[in-house]
């Protein structure tokens, strides 16, 4: 059997251009793109999902790999990829900003760790969160929602109809104001229950000037602090959660056409 040229070009572009939108949604989104699994099996799971999600890509456009016009292709799926993750990304770094707003009221913001997804130190506390937060992610069902999206955004946003319009862009960065508006949400409990112990204490030094605020206000705003987590802020994450993640699957649906 004879292959020619266009043949071969023609085969690997129906690979090619799927792998980089799904790579690149996997390189954003968390799960996908955590530093403590094995670069090994994200490759490998990046090229699974690729095989699974050929089918709903369609044709490919038959284009030379080396060719202007194959790197412009590429960006667009680089972009629609990374866009897709990025606003999963955002919705989780929700309880990191929640918590870092906890951690400073709690007085434990000195206390930090690299986050192995960001690459950047975090406060215990958020790390916390972010670990229970995946579990959920996890145990709701997201990360196969979100394989469904990208499955979907090959019928909906195909190969050769370009890339994603000026307004997409704008609403990826609006929905930064979901995170914002959902940190306040999830840790306005506890930032609201600890200034009340705090202005406590502040009143009991003004009555008992001899007490000594550093001994007795850390542990007590400590120890109020976990309770009020367990208490008031665990309970409210998976609802609270659930629907920013609604939100971010809805504004993929939006920014790919559905």
């Amino acid at each position: 059997m004879n292959l020619e040229a266009a043949q071969i070009t023609a085969w690997l572009g129906q690979f090619l251009w799927p792998l980089v939108r799904v790579g690149a949604m996997m390189l954003v989104a968390p799960v996908f793109s955590n530093a403590a699994v094995p670069m090994r099996i994200r490759v490998l799971l990046g090229v699974a999902l690729t095989v699974a999600v050929m089918p709903a890509a369609g044709g490919a456009p038959a284009l030379d790999p080396l060719s202007a016009a194959a790197v412009v292709l590429a960006a667009q799926q680089v972009i629609i990829g990374a866009a897709m993750g990025l606003l999963v990304a955002m919705a989780f770094q929700t309880v990191v900003v929640a918590g870092e707003s906890i951690s400073l009221t709690m007085g434990l913001g000195f206390a930090t760790m690299v986050d192995p997804q960001s690459g950047v130190p975090v406060p215990v506390l958020s790390q916390f969160l972010l670990v229970i937060l995946t579990l959920l992610f996890l145990a709701f069902g997201g990360h196969l929602v979100l394989i469904q999206l990208v499955a979907e955004s090959f019928r909906l946003l195909p190969l050769d109809a370009g890339g994603l319009a000026a307004e997409d862009f704008h609403t990826v960065v609006a929905f930064a104001s979901t995170m914002f508006s959902g940190a306040v949400l999830l840790a306005l409990p506890a930032m609201a229950a600890l200034l009340m112990i705090n202005m406590i204490i502040g009143v009991m030094t003004r009555v008992a000037p001899q007490m000594n605020i550093f001994s007795v206000g850390f542990p007590i705003t400590m120890l109020s602090g976990f309770v009020i987590l367990l208490t008031l802020v665990l309970p409210s994450m998976p609802q609270r959660m659930s629907a920013i993640w609604r939100q971010a699957f809805d504004t993929i649906r939006q920014i790919l056409g559905a």
